[in-house]
Order: structure tokens, then sequence, then C-alpha cells
């Protein structure tokens, strides 16, 4: 035997999962065990969830008496600091199943009985937006205990991010997190990527092709929000590969209600064939927008950024050219005049930069913004893999970031100069009607001079003409 087929040992093994009853156990106390001993980890997880910064304490599979049966919570989480204590019941769901609303009834009925203070999920289900939950419970069971849903992609987001980008204080606290993270990347472990469009995506883009799709179609709805656990899950891979928190850009209203924002993409999905979202990344210089044509079956990703507002627009045009110095030739550049709804030109960015007049429509307007867009094919399948819609919009977002919008700056304007005054000559000021300004030239200031001078003659010539005062 040789030394490369030698399997190293790790913390967390992924041998020995014989189904998914024990693939959810060792999900779950590998999960508590390194909140409990990685601070960082830990608080980054909890203290969104309303704990306090304080010891992190795990346990699993804690039994409790409901009514006349027992029932086994996954884990459990107690996090105290000083004479504050916050509890926390999880369930823990690996690979495909969901969560059962019976399940969590259940649990939040426990929760209330012993006075904890939420309910933690974490499953591969992804909800359309941060903040809801997958799964729809009795709204009064919510009245004293918090429900919190956490996807598995959103924890090895947070790992790798604490890890490779925050850091951890103790090397051997950092090391026990890679070996989380290794344990979560295993195809093994259950902590699944997004894999599927759902079952109705097929059907809805063959509707949509042939002009059929109507808007009471119940596979339209869900087509909708699969594409808003897409953009959040596009969100969570660029936020763990550049550090940071990026998040789908939607507004206040939608958030409050999630109806409203399906309700304009089953919209543009019937009436123009296009599902459209934006991801908002921390000091890009704008969100992201990502565009599904299904008719076409293309994927369009582009940027808008506010034109300069001094210069000339062929000026205006080169500033943004040269921010894209490295970005493909097949870019399409679309410039926007100011005080003219509608009006734009466009043109591909190898054409721009052997010429930026082709931008310019009438010379007379200032350019107000520049859209930057690139428009890829769009996999035809559900799921993932070479054809899947999924990583055909994961590349195009990912090279998009890449190519374009990690070069480009907001244009801000030059601090203004100090007017240089010239210096004042001495005269008498008796001689003098008017004091200069800082709105008088060198002429001005020369032409006085010259005055004072002659002036100062003139009274010399006076004084060595009178005769002297005779003593008395």
């Amino acid at each position: 035997m040789t030394e490369e087929s030698w399997h190293e040992a790790r913390l967390i093994p992924t041998s020995g999962i014989s189904g998914s009853e024990e693939q959810e156990r060792r999900a779950t106390s590998a999960l508590l065990a390194v909140l409990t001993a990685v601070r960082e980890f830990g608080r980054a997880v909890t203290q969104p969830l309303g704990a306090p910064a304080g010891t992190v304490q795990a346990f699993i599979e804690v039994p409790f008496t409901l009514g006349d049966k027992r029932v086994y919570p996954d884990g459990l989480i107690r996090v105290s600091r000083g004479q504050r204590t916050w509890t926390a019941l999880v369930e823990v769901k690996t690979g495909n199943n969901e969560l059962s609303v019976e399940q969590l009834e259940n649990y939040l009925d426990v929760a209330r009985d012993h006075g904890f203070d939420a309910l933690l999920t974490i499953s591969n289900e992804i909800p359309p937006a941060a903040g809801q939950h997958p799964t729809k419970v009795d709204k009064r069971k919510l009245r004293k205990v918090a429900l919190h849903h956490l996807p598995w992609n959103h924890i090895l987001a947070q790992a790798v991010v604490q890890k490779e980008h925050r850091g951890v204080a103790d090397p051997d606290q950092a090391w026990i997190l890679g070996e989380l993270i290794r344990y979560l990347e295993h195809p093994r472990s259950g902590a699944l990527e997004f894999e599927d469009m759902g079952g109705s995506w097929v059907a809805v883009r063959d509707a949509v092709k042939t002009g059929t799709l109507r808007a009471s179609d119940k596979g339209a709805a869900e087509v909708a929000a699969r594409f808003d656990a897409l953009l959040r899950y596009v969100s969570l891979r660029l936020g763990r590969t550049l550090g940071t928190e990026v998040v789908p850009a939607v507004t206040r209203k939608e958030v409050a209600e999630p109806a409203l924002r399906t309700s304009a993409l089953v919209d543009g999905l019937t009436k123009e064939g296009r599902l459209s979202g934006a991801i908002r990344i921390p000091n890009a210089v704008a969100p992201l927008n990502i565009e599904l044509d299904l008719r076409s079956g293309c994927v369009t990703c582009l940027v808008e950024i506010d034109a300069p507002r001094e210069g000339r627009p062929t000026t205006r045009i080169n500033w943004l050219v040269r921010q894209l110095k490295t970005a493909p030739e097949s870019l399409r550049v679309e410039a926007f005049a100011a005080h003219a709804r509608g009006l734009s030109t466009a043109s591909l960015l190898k054409e721009v930069r052997e010429d930026p007049a082709v931008l310019v429509q009438d010379p007379k307007r200032d350019l107000r913004s520049f859209r930057i867009a690139v428009t890829t094919p769009l996999g035809p399948k559900r799921g993932r893999g070479r054809g899947g819609a999924i990583d055909s919009v994961i590349d195009a977002v990912d090279t998009f970031y890449a190519e374009v919008i990690q070069h480009l700056k907001a244009w801000t304007a030059a601090p203004p100069k100090m007017r240089e005054v010239a210096g004042l000559p001495e005269a008498d000021a008796a001689l003098i009607s008017t004091a200069l300004s800082s709105q008088d030239g060198i002429d001005a200031v020369e032409s006085r001079a010259a005055a004072a001078e002659e002036a100062s003659g003139l009274l010399d010539d006076v004084n060595s003409t009178m005769p002297e005062a005779s003593e008395t």
C-alpha cells in the first residue's frame, strides 16, 4: 500500500454514516460542539439570533415531556452572560429532508412551557429572504418564542468568513473550525449546496417560450420562489469568497410583505418571460443586477453607475473606459443622456475603446449614467452540472464581479483650489480711495501701484516748492 492512498485522520470523519438519522446526529453534534469550542464562531452564529455575547453551552437530543408524550429536539443551545441567559431548541435536517410543521409546533410548545427564547431550525431549505422561515407554522405559537432558520450554506459561509477573513485568535480553535468546514463541504455530510430549481422549472420555461404561462399557474409562483432562493444562495456563495456579507437587494416593503415580491416576479415572468433581482455587495459601486430571460435562454448581469458631473461627453466616457481596461471586449456599454427619458446609446466595449464618440448622440447633452452588461447562455436544466441553470448563473455572477464590478469606483469631484492673491504694494493710505479686493486682477494691482507712486511724486514736488515757515 502506498502512502498516497492513506486517508488523513479527521476530527469529524465522514466515514461510517449509514443513513439520514446518523447523518443528522453527526452534523448536529459537530456543529454544536464547534459553537462551544470556537468563541468567535459561536458569537457569529448566535448573536444575530438575539443571544448575548457570553459563554456558549450546547447539548444534543435533550428529552422533554409534552402532554402524554416525550419529544427529543436535536439539540439545545444556552448562552449565558452575567444574570442573563438565552436558550434555544435546535432542530436539524440534512440532505433533502424537509422540516415538519407538527414537529416544529411541538418544539415551540416545549420552548414556551420552559421559558426558552427561541427555536432554531437548520436544513438545506433556503427561504427567499433572510428572516423568513421555509415552514409555515401557527403564528399564535410565536407570541412568546422566536422562530429562526439557518440554511447549512449560511452556516458554512459564516465558518469560512470567520476563519479566513475575520480570524480566530487561538490557533487550535482555528484548526477545529477548519475541521468543521472540511466536514460540511464533504458530499456525505448532508449539508448540500443549492441543487434544484424545482419541479416546475421545465414546465414553466416551456410555457414561457410558447406564451401560454398564466399568473394563476401554480408553477409560476414556485419558480419565482426558487429564483429568490437562488439569489440568496449566490449571495452567500459570493460572500464566502469575498469574506463579507452579500445579501439580496430587496425593499423594506418587500421584506415586510414577501407576497409583493413574489407577485412582481410572477408578473414579469408571465408578461416578459423574465425573472429579475439584484444582490448588494459592501463597498461596491452599485448593486449587481441579475436577469434571467426564459424566452431567449439567456442570463444577463449588469450594473449601473453615475457618470462624472463635469467634462465633455467623451471625457466622461473615457473615465469609464479606463476602469474597464481588463474587461472583455464583448461587454455592452450603454450611455444615458441627462434630462432625456429613455434616450440612450449602446455599443460594445471594443468599439467604445476605439472611438468614445460612438456613445454620444447629442454633444450638447450631458451624460447622466452608464449601464454595463454582459449576456451569457442560461442552462436549460433544473439542476446542477453542465447545462444546468444554477451553474450558469453562478458562473455569470462570479465572472462579472471579477472582471467588472471590483474594478469600478464612483466618480468624485476634485477639491477646490485656493486662489492666489498678489501681494499688495506699500502706499500712503491717504492717497488710496478704495482698498484692493479679491476680485481685482493683477492689472488692477499694477495700475493702482503706479497711481500711488505718481501721487507720491506729485506730493514731493508740492512740498519742495512751498516756502519754509519762518521761525517766530
